[in-house]
């Protein structure tokens, strides 16, 4: 595999599992200096443990708190000298329709998903914009268009895309590149209920053209190349990472 990030500082968030560890793994091997965050202090520890010792760090961060992210940034800083790529992942999914839902998780989902996106976003900005580095962040195929019961996860989504778009145009001519992956259904922890479930998963393999949900390594493969030097020129972008989905207009298959 080539070193594309030889010399290149990394943080991945959410790095303990699923697509973050998936993430922090391929930038590893791509030669990275790589800090994984979370809140899971025993996987975190066990993902950290595997990756080499002198370009790893592994930092338990909770990204709803923002002075959780400047010291996130600053040991960083300390370890590496330098913040070359942001990966906000961190992520949490509630279902639920609205009136079923307590108001908690309003509160939870939008403090993880869209504050811990923004907190990142806004303590690591001088820094890439002194090594003209980037962001990716991960949203969803649910924040590019609507799920049953899902309002809240979709509206935290939603706005992980649209932040995505502002913030590449705010800092495009500080060099900084800001864009984000839109999974569909991928197979990790976070998403176990739904993998465990055999009709769900035919039905979901029914509207995937690839016919198969994503694994994390799909999602980590498009990371690193909006991270990398081969996307260069792209900014402002919510790829889908989707098998396809969002290639259909929401017809059924009818042949």
């Amino acid at each position: 595999m080539h070193e594309r990030f030889k010399g290149k500082s990394v943080i991945v968030t959410g790095a303990a599992s699923g697509i973050g560890e998936a993430t922090a793994r391929r930038f590893s091997r791509e030669g990275a200096l790589t800090v994984l965050a979370d809140l899971q202090d025993a996987k975190l520890g066990t993902v950290v443990s595997e990756l080499p010792k002198d370009r790893t760090l592994g930092c338990t961060t909770d990204v709803t708190k923002y002075d959780d992210m400047e010291r996130l940034m600053q040991s960083a800083i300390k370890a590496f000298g330098k913040i070359d790529v942001l990966v906000n992942n961190a992520g949490i999914a509630i279902a639920g329709k609205i009136g079923d839902v307590e108001l908690a998780d309003w509160d939870r989902i939008i403090a993880v998903n869209v504050t811990g996106v923004f907190n990142g976003c806004r303590a690591a900005m001088p820094h890439l914009i002194k090594s003209k580095g980037c962001i990716v962040n991960t949203a969803s195929v649910s924040g590019l268009g609507g799920d049953w019961g899902m309002s809240m996860y979709d509206a935290s989504k939603g706005a992980v895309v649209n932040l995505t778009r502002a913030l590449a145009l705010d800092h495009g001519k500080d060099g900084v590149r800001v864009n984000a992956v839109c999974p569909t259904v991928t197979l990790t922890p976070m998403s176990g209920a739904v993998h465990e479930d055999e009709k769900l998963m035919a039905k979901l393999r029914e509207r995937i053209p690839l016919g198969r949900p994503a694994v994390p390594e799909d999602i980590a493969a498009v990371i690193t190349f909006l991270a990398s030097a081969d996307a260069d020129f792209v900014t402002g972008v919510n790829m889908p990472v989707d098998g396809g989905v969002t290639a259909s207009n929401g017809q059924p298959n009818m042949q």
